[in-house]
């Protein structure tokens, strides 16, 4: 695919073919771009540009990038899609969720299996019926390294949408009937927890025939804080981390 508005890197995440190897991870934040790169062998800051901030680094004798992605699915794809253009084929996203299911507390881990199109991104890629999964490989990966890390994570389904705030106060939008009734759906079929990533990156995988997975930090549990449960808060995103890094590991030793 020819580059657009640009004739040398491409034109948001200002990277080019020369930059980038086969392996990503995509956090949102670009603040942890550079926690998660120290993870690497040779961590270098090498792009920042608008919500996207690059590191390389090795592992295993392979380039490894960090590239943020920001918030939502429209700039994750972005961001997918130009690093395809460079030649990755391998992404994990690593960022943060909320719990859906009682048993998925605070600090536990989530490795998505499949991701509820509940966002717009997708629609312009793949018509509705289309399932948004992840790569099996790489799904594989994450979990062999939960477990070797002895993280406790939970496999399956998460909800992805585009109205944070839809989710946490629907009371105040207009569809206020429609978010809840949904929501409560959502949780009836199994849903583990909800962000904002996962189901746009693994369409745009799909369509571009590259792998991708990801793995998510629980931060909260608002069922669990519904129903006069314990919910801890945790946000260090650091187990997370090494499980996307140990799992590209695993990838590259395949």
């Amino acid at each position: 695919m020819s580059l657009i508005y640009t004739k040398d890197k491409e034109y948001h995440v200002g990277l080019d073919s020369s930059d980038v190897g086969r392996y990503v991870i995509l956090p949102g934040d670009p603040g942890r771009c550079g926690l998660i790169a120290a993870h690497l062998d040779n961590p270098r800051k090498i792009a920042q540009k608008r919500e996207f901030v690059t590191y390389a680094g090795e592992l295993n004798g392979e380039r490894v990038c960090v590239t943020s992605t920001g918030i939502g699915g429209p700039s994750a794809v972005i961001a997918m899609e130009e690093l395809i253009h460079c030649g990755a084929d391998t992404f994990i996203r690593v960022g943060t969720s909320g719990g859906m299911q009682p048993e998925v507390r605070g600090g536990d881990l989530v490795i998505a299996t499949g991701a509820i199109r509940a966002e717009g991104t997708t629609r312009e890629y793949a018509p509705i019926e289309y399932p948004a999964v992840p790569d099996y490989e790489v799904v594989q990966a994450l979990k062999t390294a939960a477990e070797e890390l002895g993280a406790t994570y939970h496999l399956g389904v998460v909800h992805c949408k585009d109205n944070f705030y839809g989710q946490h106060s629907p009371e105040t939008m207009p569809q206020s009937t429609r978010l809840k009734m949904n929501w409560e759906a959502w949780k009836a079929c199994g849903a583990l927890a909800s962000e904002m990533e996962s189901a746009a990156l693994f369409i745009t995988a799909a369509v571009r025939r590259v792998r991708a997975g990801s793995v998510m930090l629980v931060v909260a549990n608002q069922t669990r804080r519904e129903m006069g449960l314990e919910d801890v808060e945790v946000y260090d995103t650091e187990l997370a981390v090494k499980t996307a890094v140990r799992a590209i590991g695993n990838l590259i030793g395949a």
